[in-house]
C-alpha cells in the first residue's frame, strides 16, 4: 500500500487518483481537510493525522501494510517564518521516521522549481548546481532545505529517496482566489460574471495541470528502478496569459479578455522545467495542454467551489 501525505489537497489528490488508476492501494492522509473529492470517493483509505505527532503518524504501519511514502503534507507560511518551518520540518522528520520503521522501498517527497532560482538558464534542468540566492517565500526556502535533509536521513537504509522538484500546478481542488498562481482567481472572476483585470500578455510559466503533475508522481512512485534521485515535475513547456485567454474566449460565448502588450517585466522569457529526465525514465508525456487544462477547469468550477 502506498502513503500519500496531504492526499486530500490538490497535489495530493491527483497522486491519489492516478495511483488507483494504476491498480495500488492508496491511504491518505489529512489533518485540516475532511471532504473528499468527488473522483477519489470510495477508492482509497482516508486518515485524520496531525503531521507534527510522532506517535499518531507512526501507528499508521500498525493499520497499513505500507511500502512507498508519498510525503506532499505541509502548511501555510503565516507571519511567523520560524512557526512555519517548525511545523512542516516536524511532519517531514516523523515521515522519515515512519520510512525507516517501516522499511519502506521508496520515499518521494516534494520539492519545488523555486530550488533553481538565481539560475540564468532557460530551461532549468535536474544537473545545474543549486545557488546561493535570496528566496521569495519561506515555502520556497523550506523546499530547497527538504532535499538535504531527506538524503541524508535516509542513507544507509536503503531506502530509495526522489527529490520532486514540482512546477506551478494548478487545477481542481486549488485555492480558488490563490494570490501564487492567478489562472484560478481568473476564471473564478469570469465565472462570477465579472471582467477581471487586464493582464501582460506575455508573462506566464510553467503551467502544470493537476492531473498531469499526479500521474507524474504515480510513475515515479511505482516505477520498478529508477537511474535518478532528482525529478522535474512539471508541464515541460511555457504558458502565457495569452493562451490562458484566448482558451477562456473560445469556450464562453461572447466573452473577451483585455490584455496588454508585452512583458510587465520588459523582454525575456520566464523559465520553465525540463522535464526530459522524467520523461525518459517514467516515460511521462503530459496529457494536458493549456486550452485542454483551461477547458477540464471550467467544467469543473461550474460544479465545484474550488
Amino acid at each position: 500500500m502506498i502513503l500519500v501525505t496531504g492526499g486530500l489537497g490538490m497535489i495530493g489528490a491527483h497522486t491519489a487518483l492516478a495511483l488507483t488508476g494504476f491498480g495500488q492501494e492508496v491511504v491518505v492522509t489529512s489533518h485540516r481537510r475532511g471532504d473528499v473529492p468527488s473522483f477519489l470517493a470510495g477508492d482509497v483509505a482516508v486518515e485524520t493525522l496531525d503531521m507534527t505527532d510522532r506517535d499518531a503518524f507512526l501507528a499508521l504501519g500498525k493499520k497499513y501494510d505500507i511500502t512507498e511514502i508519498v510525503h506532499l503534507a505541509g502548511s501555510s507560511p503565516g507571519e511567523d517564518p520560524i512557526a512555519f518551518f517548525r511545523h512542516d520540518l516536524a511532519g517531514l522528520l516523523n515521515a522519515l521516521d515512519a520510512a525507516r520503521a517501516w522499511g519502506v522501498r521508496r520515499f518521494a517527497v516534494a520539492s519545488s522549481l523555486g530550488n533553481y532560482i538565481g539560475r540564468p538558464e532557460i530551461p532549468w534542468h535536474e544537473e545545474l548546481a543549486l545557488p546561493e540566492a535570496d528566496l521569495p517565500l519561506a515555502i520556497v526556502a523550506f523546499k530547497k532545505a527538504v532535499e538535504p535533509i531527506t538524503v541524508q536521513s535516509l542513507q544507509g537504509t536503503g531506502i530509495e529517496p526522489v527529490l520532486l522538484r514540482i512546477g506551478s500546478v494548478w487545477g481542481p481542488l486549488m485555492d480558488p482566489e490563490s494570490p501564487i498562481i492567478t489562472i484560478a482567481p481568473y476564471v473564478s472572476a469570469i465565472l462570477r460574471g465579472e471582467k477581471p483585470e487586464a493582464r501582460y500578455a506575455d508573462d506566464g510559466g510553467d503551467f502544470c495541470y493537476a492531473a498531469d503533475a499526479g500521474r507524474a508522481i504515480a510513475l515515479l512512485t511505482t516505477a520498478k528502478t529508477l537511474p535518478h534521485r532528482v525529478y522535474n515535475v512539471s508541464s515541460g513547456t511555457r504558458s502565457t496569459n495569452r493562451q490562458i485567454a484566448e482558451a477562456l474566449e473560445a469556450i464562453t460565448p461572447g466573452l473577451h479578455l483585455d490584455l496588454i502588450p508585452g512583458r510587465q517585466s520588459g523582454p525575456g522569457a520566464d523559465p520553465y522545467l525540463d522535464i526530459s529526465r522524467l520523461a525518459t525514465d517514467t516515460g511521462f508525456t503530459p496529457a494536458f495542454n493549456v486550452t485542454t487544462a483551461v477547458a477540464d477547469y471550467v467544467t469543473w468550477r461550474t460544479t465545484n467551489p474550488r
